[in-house]
């Protein structure tokens, strides 16, 4: 008797027909299951629902392609679908013009030609302000404006990037503002122009993008930040004594505020009373110089006025010492306020002192 070999497992000629034929059937059902996707949308109530497919041949069906081959990155195929669709039911005013409109502009914009796509993104924002779409289409320009004001450079001849497009994006900025205000978008656009002008040190528009900032959005995130910068770039503004010393002014007011409101930061940003301090001494400086400018001048009524003027407002500076030595010298008298702060008249002051 022979040994019993290994045992294996046979499936009878039948049953094995009948597995083959049930995996087709599940293979063709899951074809046609991916083939029928449906897209659902939460109602009102809660309640998910399945959305009907567009009938072939519509309008929404059109657009439902071109959606579909932006989405796989396809944006010239998506591009020739867009425009045969808006060529076609434009006339009619057919409700998904400004869906179409986006949809077009953003496959511009994935083609690389932003530029071109700010047409159909205006086009949204000016025809159709109560679409759904208004709200995206001025994202986009905010988008497209961030990137124009970090340095990318608008087509020109020949599809190069040769044409500078900082102003397109500062007003991009600026209309995003005026036709949402309020919103984070808003907000945003603000935020990201106030930051270009201080990264290009274009100090006065800074100083007034973050106040602007401020006020119109006082609990943002970025208060702190437009705060403090707001305080260097006024106080960058004054050029010397011989010139304009409202931005003095106006900064001792915003390092005041500064502090009584984020006093750590302050602190450790350097906006101390030492601080303060540098800019009392430019301030008195500034009237000094006007002082001495009419006594060159031969008008002794307007330089006393300056000379009183400068001791009264400044009374702990070196130049108020030095406006009280003026005006002995010419029998002037003037009131004695000074403070132990200003050091002596035989003391060095801070320009005189060497390491």
């Amino acid at each position: 008797m022979n040994p019993p070999g290994p045992t294996t497992l046979r499936r009878p000629p039948h049953a094995r027909h009948a597995v083959l034929t049930a995996l087709a059937v599940l293979a063709l059902a899951g074809q046609a299951s991916h083939a029928q996707t449906r897209t659902m949308t939460l109602s009102p109530d809660g309640v998910w629902e399945q959305d009907r497919p567009p009938a072939a041949g519509s309008p929404e069906e059109g657009l439902a392609v071109a959606r579909g081959h932006l989405a796989r990155n396809q944006p010239e195929r998506a591009l020739v679908l867009l425009d045969e669709w808006l060529e076609r039911y434009r006339p009619d005013e057919h409700p998904l013009i400004p869906a179409a409109l986006l949809a077009r502009g953003d496959a511009k914009t994935a083609s690389g030609d932003e530029f071109e796509a700010l047409y159909d993104y205006e086009d949204v924002i000016k025809n159709y302000p109560a679409s759904e779409e208004f709200s995206l289409a001025v994202e986009r320009e905010v988008e497209i404006a961030t990137r124009y004001i970090n340095g990318l450079r608008r087509k020109f001849i020949f599809g190069l990037r040769t044409t500078d497009a900082t102003d397109i994006g500062e007003e991009l900025l600026v209309r995003a503002q005026e036709r949402m205000p309020g919103s984070q978008l808003a907000e945003r656009a603000c935020v990201e122009l106030a930051d270009h002008y201080y990264r290009i040190r274009d100090l006065p528009m800074a100083a007034d993008a973050y106040e602007v900032l401020l006020k119109n959005f006082p609990l943002s995130e970025y208060a702190q930040r437009a705060m403090q910068r707001r305080v260097f770039a006024t106080i960058a503004q004054f050029k010397g004594p011989g010139y304009d010393a409202r931005p003095l002014r106006e900064a001792q007011q915003l390092i005041g505020q500064f502090a009584s409101r984020y006093p750590l930061a302050a602190e450790q940003a350097g906006m101390t009373d030492a601080l303060a301090a540098r800019l009392d001494e430019s301030a008195a400086a500034h009237l000094l110089s006007i002082a001495e400018w009419y006594l060159v001048r031969d008008d002794p009524v307007a330089a006393r006025f300056q000379l009183r003027r400068l001791i009264v407002s400044h009374p702990a500076t070196v130049a108020s010492r030095r406006a009280l030595e003026i005006a002995a010298e010419k029998g002037w008298a003037m009131p004695s306020v000074v403070t132990e702060r200003a050091p002596a008249p035989d003391a060095p002051t801070p320009g005189d002192a060497r390491p």
